[in-house]
């Protein structure tokens, strides 16, 4: 059977190509994806992880892939174009994928590909060299953004999700004037000021682990008015289930003012110490669940438990002759690591 595709003709400076659309079952059919391993083509192995990301992804209500699959379409002589439509035979390989190979595996995977019209990009005799060319481009010109800015933008979203949770946190933090962080964190749209020692991404990086597992599943349960699965492990999930953000507030803000209370010049002093930066934050974030668990058994999460949790820490770290400084604590994970383990050893002392 033929099967004709619309095209609109584009013309840049890398030469003629033509913009379409298509099912995804039909892209699915009618492409190869070819490996640079197996010496036949350009793709890298595909990521399992990436994979199913984006076939969990596919059952969000408001599922979305904008960016079109970019696909090299093979010299043969099945294969006809005019200047506004493609022919080819339903049952053949038409081209091979450029761009775009976790999207079609993720859906594929999900097996929702009869929901999905994705826009394809395609290219007429190219060259392997051509085809690398264009792979390398893609992947090598995109631009990262901050997580900052990702977590900034969960704050137009009208329903609940962890991110959002996090990012009015966050925000709540910087602008409470009792808070141990006010004006300490590099939110957007705000002048950076001197004190501020923590970005609003870094922030909500080590928190958001405590609400969620899998923020972006539970935010898909949220939209359809189910509620995420319970997980005992994690201190805030049941709070944030139960809509009591400000629970979570309350908690950190009894931690934190301890820590300030605990480390009055290491909290305020971000230059010469770690406490209030990176390395600090994220260490005292990732000894949290084990801070909050012996709080729960005593039926204390208020500041007096948290001053008594960190002044064990404070001696342990006189016992060891150790400064909360660069000059003992880096700032990759390890460090922040080696420095949640002594923060969790205290405690036991």
């Amino acid at each position: 059977m033929r099967v004709q595709i619309p095209l609109l003709k584009v013309q840049q400076p890398i030469g003629v190509f033509y913009l379409s659309v298509m099912p995804a079952e039909t892209i699915l059919k009618i492409t190869d994806i070819k490996r640079k391993k197996s010496g036949q083509g350009i793709q890298r192995e595909a990521s399992q992880k990436r994979i199913k990301e984006i076939s969990e992804y596919c059952s969000d209500v408001d599922a979305a892939f904008p960016t079109p699959i970019i696909i090299a379409v093979y010299d043969a002589q099945d294969i006809s174009i005019t200047e506004d439509c493609l022919q080819f035979n339903d049952k053949d390989k038409i081209g091979e994928v450029i761009d775009g190979q976790h999207r079609l595996l993720g859906i594929e995977r999900s097996r929702l590909a009869a929901s999905f019209h994705l826009p394809v990009v395609l290219l007429f005799n190219l060259t392997e060299e051509e085809k690398a060319y264009i792979f390398s481009i893609i992947n090598s010109t995109q631009t990262k953004v901050s997580m900052s800015l990702i977590y900034d933008l969960f704050d137009v979203a009208e329903r609940r999700s962890p991110q959002k949770t996090c990012h009015e946190i966050a925000r709540l933090f910087n602008s409470d004037e009792q808070s141990p962080f006010y004006n300490r964190l590099k939110m957007l749209g705000t002048k950076e000021g001197e004190l501020s020692s923590l970005s609003q991404g870094t922030f909500i990086k080590y928190l958001l682990p405590l609400i969620s597992r899998n923020p972006d599943e539970d935010a898909r349960l949220l939209k359809v008015n189910q509620k995420p699965k319970l997980n005992l492990k994690l201190p805030f999930q049941q709070y944030f289930i139960d809509s009591q953000d400000e629970k979570i507030y309350k908690i950190l803000f009894n931690m934190f003012i301890a820590l300030r209370q605990i480390f009055p010049n290491e909290w305020d002093d971000h230059k010469n110490y770690i406490l209030s930066k990176t390395t600090g934050y994220g260490a005292v974030m990732k000894a949290f669940p084990t801070l909050y668990t012996i709080g729960k058994e005593n039926k204390r999460l208020n500041i007096s438990f948290f001053t008594e949790c960190f002044d064990k820490f404070n001696q342990d770290l006189i016992s060891r002759k150790l400064e909360l400084t660069s000059e003992y604590f880096g700032s990759n994970e390890q460090a922040i690591n080696k420095l949640k383990q002594i923060i969790i050893d205290s405690q036991n002392k």
